[in-house]
């Protein structure tokens, strides 16, 4: 009988990749998005598309009712750090109650297993690289969000006996980023900016550090965890071990995408300055080296596809819920 999976996100970047990886290991999959972000060409053949959002507890309960699934990969989350200070209210209702109602649906129809993606931002300001033995402290509502559904999988596992493998991906790219989305994913802000004509914007001097990580560096790994008894039970990073700063990264993307261009720096907003991890446990975990796409000839493919994409406009989100201290930029609805 074949494994039956549900990928929450899975019309959007990470979770259709996700998706790919599913159905190259013979998973019957239904992808869920409520195309907030996502694109539901995005979705691939193979799987079952359903529109609809993970806070409609009416529709995750239908939809476990009539699936019985084996495993749950939750992806889907607003993961705008920046701008979750100012949609505090939005942030914890899509990433937390959401969460809370895959889980409970996960209890109740005896899931084998529910795979979460979280993320860095829960390690806040902590001195790099970030191991998982460190006590996470994180610093915006998105990194609150995500720390406080890792914590109810561990109850769920002490209490229920629900199976999890918990994920602490960053700053993920490549083919299928919403190019449009202003707020996150500096790659896609990037490259659309050079596709429109103008100038790449970076927060502040640019001396901020990131590592960058390839969508194929993640996406198998995290398909194939459920299978990989060492993972269970776990909190992962994954990513790359090669930090970056942005003013490197966005001459990288000028030369990926064959385009001069101009940098403009705007004001500093309040941000973590360098965020990076050590991926020790993934190697011993998965084996493999998580850089085998370098970011060089990662940005290159992700060049090729946006081009053919081509510029998008930008997407507005029209539910801030707190003005002040909203960066400039983000009010200015000509630029970002």
């Amino acid at each position: 009988m074949a494994k039956r999976s549900l990928v929450t996100g899975g019309a959007g970047f990470m979770g259709s990749h996700t998706v790919d990886a599913l159905l190259a290991l013979g998973h019957e999959v239904v992808a869920l998005d409520d195309l907030s972000g996502g694109d539901a060409g995005n979705v691939p053949k193979g799987a079952t598309f359903v529109r609809g959002s993970v806070t409609d507890h009416a529709l995750v309960g239908e939809l476990f009712g009539r699936h019985r699934f084996d495993y749950v990969y939750h992806l889907a989350a607003y993961a705008a750090e920046g701008l979750s200070h100012f949609i505090r209210r939005f942030n914890y209702t899509n990433n937390v109650v959401g969460s809370v109602n895959l889980i409970n649906e996960s209890i109740r129809h005896e899931v084998k297993c529910f795979v979460f993606t979280s993320s860095i931002a829960v390690y806040g300001a902590l001195e790099p690289p970030m191991t998982e033995e460190m006590i996470p402290m994180p610093e915006d509502p998105y990194g609150v969000a995500k720390l406080a559904v890792e914590h109810d999988l561990r109850t769920a596992k002490h209490f229920f006996g629900l199976d999890y493998v918990i994920f602490r991906p960053h700053n993920v790219y490549g083919s299928r980023q919403n190019l449009g989305d202003k707020y996150r994913n500096v790659i896609g802000i990037f490259m659309n900016q050079l596709m429109r004509g103008e100038p790449c914007t970076i927060f502040g001097d640019g001396t901020q550090t990131r590592a960058f990580t390839h969508v194929r560096d993640v996406a198998p790994a995290i398909a194939r965890s459920v299978e990989t008894p060492a993972a269970l039970g776990q909190v992962i990073n994954v990513g790359s071990d090669t930090p970056v700063s942005v003013n490197e990264l966005a001459d990288l993307v000028r030369e990926a995408m064959g385009a001069a261009g101009k940098t403009v720096h705007v004001e500093a907003r309040k941000e973590v300055l360098h965020a990076f991890c050590s991926h020790q446990k993934f190697a011993r975990i998965f084996g493999g080296h998580r850089d085998a796409i370098g970011l060089r000839e990662g940005l290159k493919e992700m060049a090729t596809w946006a081009k053919l994409k081509g510029p998008q406009a930008r997407s507005e989100f029209g539910a801030i819920e707190i003005q002040k201290g909203l960066p400039p930029i983000w009010l200015d609805k000509s630029r970002g």
